[in-house]
This record gives structure tokens, sequence and C-alpha cells, in this order.
């Protein structure tokens, strides 16, 4: 966990990664995950205490290596262009809700179901939804080959 901490990719014009997970190796390697705290305020609603912390927790728990494969999806969320992995907080990226616990508001931010990426019907979910507050009511929409 970081507090109010964020990382570049190559330069600082490429800020800003709030968290990421991976593994030591694609075959059962060590898997590990890092994402911040905020309570900066400097992402604005975006970011908001856990929320990074929930999304990575929630990709770390799918899809821990990275290369857990779905059929393609994408142009939604954080996604530009075509994915083809179970990472289920990329596509509602911003997307939190609030829950109190202890008289202290936590953000943490919404998950796709698996039935989402999958194009089960109905989905899994309460309510046959395709995500945990219910923003997805519908599977993901196929994304064409080549990202476009």
């Amino acid at each position: 966990m970081l507090h109010n901490f964020v990382e570049y990719i190559g330069t600082p014009s490429q800020c800003c990664v709030l968290g990421f997970h991976n593994s030591t190796s694609t075959t059962g390697g060590q898997t590990y995950g890092i994402a911040m705290y905020d309570n900066s305020k400097a992402f604005g609603s975006q970011s908001r205490d856990i929320s990074a912390m929930s999304h990575e927790v929630g990709e770390w728990q799918n899809d821990p290596s990275t290369v857990n494969p779905t059929p393609a999806w994408g142009n939604i969320g954080q996604v530009q262009g075509c994915q083809n992995n179970l990472e289920v907080g990329d596509p509602l990226s911003g997307t939190n809700f609030t829950d109190t616990v202890g008289g202290f508001t936590y953000h943490p931010q919404e998950l796709a179901f698996f039935a989402w990426f999958y194009h089960q019907s109905p989905g899994a979910g309460v309510h046959g939804w395709y995500s945990d507050q219910g923003t997805f009511k519908i599977p993901a929409a196929a994304c064409p080959p080549g990202g476009v």
C-alpha cells in the first residue's frame, strides 16, 4: 500500500499509475499487487481512499498474472481499444460507491463480474447484474479484432 504516492511509466509525463498487480511468472510464481491509498484529493472523486486498492485487489484475485484470457472487450472505463483478459476493475475505472464502516465512509470501486466478460445470460449477480453495484446490466460489447 502506498500512501498518496503514484508512479509513472518511463518519464513523469506518463503519470500516473495508481496501482498494478502481476506475478514473477505466468506459470505460478509469486503474485503481488501495489496500490495507493489516496486521501490527498489530488485526483478528485476518481480516486478516493481505497478505490485504487479495491480495483487492484479485485484484479489480483481474478487475474493474478494478467494473462487470464477472456473474449475481446474494450473501449470502456480505462481501456482504449480492445483487451482480452479478466481485469475486473478496468471497465469500471472511476466508478466508485460508498460503504461506511466504523464511522468512516470508504469509496471502493465497482467491479465487473465474470459473466460480463463471457457474455453469459442471465448474469450471475443479484437481479441478473453484470457488476457488483448494477452499473452493468448487459454483457460486454464484442470488441473487433485489431483493437479498433
